[in-house]
């Protein structure tokens, strides 16, 4: 039988249209089962913000607590008990066990975390309401106990924004507490010291750092060695050759170990407070100080380990090698220049006549190959500048450079002494008049009881001019003695000053010896300045006396 289409349709709109419930399977509210077989995997997050004893036990009890509380519930299966000790809540990146937790999360190995409280879990309100809404997202839920909040419920985020910008609040106030408190110890001179990081020194018995010789040698080794004109590089070598530690005891050295040595005021007794600070209690982000926050110094601190005098000494020497300039080549301009220490005359060699360095040159005529040694200005712009500056050939330099040191290096005893004696005569600048600074201070004294006894004498004789007059002479003498006292307390500097470079010189005339051969390093420790006179002499000026020397090249 065939039925038509009319009479289908009407069939089919006699038909009653009904909507069937499907029972959930899963409850998206924390506490109940979430998983179609087996039970509920709950894992549990403690934290303590420190390492004391107190807080320790604290942190012991959590993971106590929280073992039994999900153990005893029969539709709990423990997923693990993450526990962070002796750490700021103000941010997840150092939170190692936080960390895990959250990847055990994204794993699918958890379906319910419980927490004693929003501080505990983050004290920082984005971190809190990012970490809950991934966990959320993934149908995780976060109970915090204290507060009384279920994530997967529809106020929870709300609550979690207000409570946590009540944690984020005590944070930042506990942070500007204890940043005051370093404000305050800064400015009493209380000086903190990370021994483990600085070379040289070692918590004594009273509490105060105190000298280790040995690394204190290896200190001055590397002072001393930069002024002798050594890289940072050669001295890292050098180090490492010898298998000498560093502060955390490993024989590896990196340039930047050597750059903190050299520019490290603690090496002289000193410490500036303040280098770094924290910007705030959130990201935690250290920054150096420059000018945005006050700073403190403070002198004579500890036993110094370097004289002041050396360590000025090495801070000019590493502004004179930062800021070189060499010339770009056939463009006239210049440009801030790497120091170098391959050659020794290549920072002592300059032309007598524009002032220019010299420059290491390799000449290959008729297959042979010839070094010398030409003005850098001569060799880019031709006579432009430099008209007549010779070109010297490496093996005379270094016979007559070497000739030089080892007259000096051969001169007797007398002579050496001599030469010091001079040199601390012209250092002095001059003789005192051998009064001292306790007489000064003692007629200082004097002149001030005579004031007191002869202003109260003209207060009652206000009309006395011999009085008056002798007031006024008392006045001045004591204004000339403590201009006197003033001057002699910087002789008394410049003397100490003098004294360290004194005994600098002593050593580094002991160091000179007689060579048969030249060497750079020797070089580096002796001369100044070489000074190309002609194509046949050169002028060699030493370190420190002050001595020059004229030398035919031959």
């Amino acid at each position: 039988m065939i039925r038509n289409r009319k009479d289908s349709k009407m069939e089919q709109s006699s038909l009653e249209r009904t909507v069937h419930r499907i029972p959930a399977l899963r409850s998206n509210v924390a506490g109940n089962k979430t998983r179609l077989h087996g039970r509920q995997r709950v894992a549990a997050y403690c934290r303590v913000s420190t390492d004391s004893k107190e807080q320790l036990t604290s942190y012991e009890a959590q993971k106590e607590y929280y073992t039994h509380k999900i153990q005893d519930n029969p539709d709990w299966e423990l997923a693990g008990i993450f526990a962070d000790k002796g750490l700021s809540g103000t941010s997840m990146k150092r939170r190692a066990e936080f960390n895990k937790m959250i990847a055990a999360c994204k794993r699918g190995k958890i379906d319910l975390i419980l927490a004693k409280s929003l501080s505990r879990f983050a004290r920082n309100t984005v971190d809190s309401l990012d970490t809950v809404r991934m966990l959320k997202g993934r149908g995780i839920g976060v109970i915090f106990e204290k507060e009384n909040i279920n994530t997967l419920t529809e106020s929870s985020e709300f609550l979690i924004t207000l409570f946590s910008g009540f944690a984020q609040a005590e944070s930042e106030s506990l942070s500007k507490n204890v940043s005051w408190g370093k404000e305050k110890s800064m400015k009493a001179g209380n000086v903190s010291f990370q021994y483990k990081k600085l070379l040289g020194y070692r918590k004594g018995e009273d509490g105060k750092p105190e000298i280790m010789p040995e690394e204190a040698e290896t200190v001055r080794r590397i002072y001393r060695r930069y002024l002798d004109g050594c890289s940072l590089i050669q001295i890292q070598q050098e180090l490492e050759a010898d298998h000498v530690p560093t502060a955390q005891g490993i024989q590896k050295w990196t340039r930047s170990v050597l750059q903190s040595i050299l520019t490290n005021e603690r090496y002289i007794g000193d410490a500036l407070l303040g280098k770094t600070y924290i910007t705030d209690c959130i990201s935690k982000t250290v920054r150096r100080n420059n000018g945005e926050r006050p700073m403190y110094y403070v002198e004579n601190n500890h036993p110094a380990i370097i004289p002041r005098e050396l360590f000025h000494r090495v801070q000019e020497e590493m502004t004179r090698r930062s800021s070189k300039r060499k010339v770009m080549l056939r463009s006239g301009r210049t440009e801030l220049g790497k120091y170098s220490a391959k050659y020794a005359l290549t920072e002592l060699l300059v032309c007598g006549e524009c002032g220019s360095p010299y420059k290491r040159v390799t000449w290959a005529r008729n297959g042979k190959k010839r070094i010398v040694w030409r003005c850098v200005s001569r060799l880019e712009f031709g006579t432009k500048y430099c008209h007549s500056s010779p070109t010297l050939a490496e093996e005379k330099l270094h016979r007559a450079i070497l000739e030089a040191l080892n007259e000096f290096a051969q001169a007797g005893t007398e002579v050496k002494t001599n030469l010091l004696e001079f040199t601390a005569a012209a250092w002095n600048g001059g003789e005192s008049d051998g009064t001292s600074l306790i007489n000064l201070r003692q007629q200082l004294k004097d002149i001030n009881a005579q004031q007191t006894l002869l202003l109260d004498q003209v207060l009652e004789h206000m009309d006395d001019s011999a009085l008056t007059a002798q007031l006024k002479a008392l006045v001045d003498g004591k204004q000339a003695i403590q201009e006197r006292i003033s001057a002699l307390e910087l002789d008394v500097v410049h003397s100490a000053k003098q004294v360290s470079r004194m005994a600098e010189l002593r050593e580094w005339m002991a160091r000179l010896e007689v060579n048969t051969e030249y060497q750079d390093e020797q070089v580096r420790m002796a001369v100044e300045k070489i000074t190309v006179l002609d194509a046949e002499t050169i002028r060699i000026k030493f370190k420190y006396p002050g001595l020059e020397i004229d030398k035919k090249l031959c």
